[in-house]
């Protein structure tokens, strides 16, 4: 339990911070789960057009510090290896 005003308005910020932070990350795995299954079926279409939703939901990601941006760098580096050389 907070002790002082500041302390709860801190817990206050983390609660949002939190909620907001969760829901980026959410809709991030989302896109990259439509991607990989995109890149399953074959469709390269479909792939190319879930490989852009993908990097663009990392980017957001990494630009609100919700990921670290070498991590961000590392996954999109990891997608588009996967888009142009489809799984054996």
């Amino acid at each position: 339990m907070a002790n002082t005003k500041s302390a709860e308005k801190q817990n206050r910020q983390a609660i949002r911070h939190r909620a907001r932070n969760q829901a980026i990350t959410s809709a991030l795995r989302t896109q990259v789960r439509k991607f990989r299954e995109a890149l399953t079926v074959g469709d390269a279409t479909r792939t190319k057009a879930e490989l852009t939703a993908a990097v663009r939901a990392i980017s957001k990601a990494a630009s609100k510090g919700v990921i670290h941006k070498a991590q961000a760098s590392r996954r999109i580096a990891r997608l588009s290896k996967a888009a142009s050389h489809p799984a054996k």
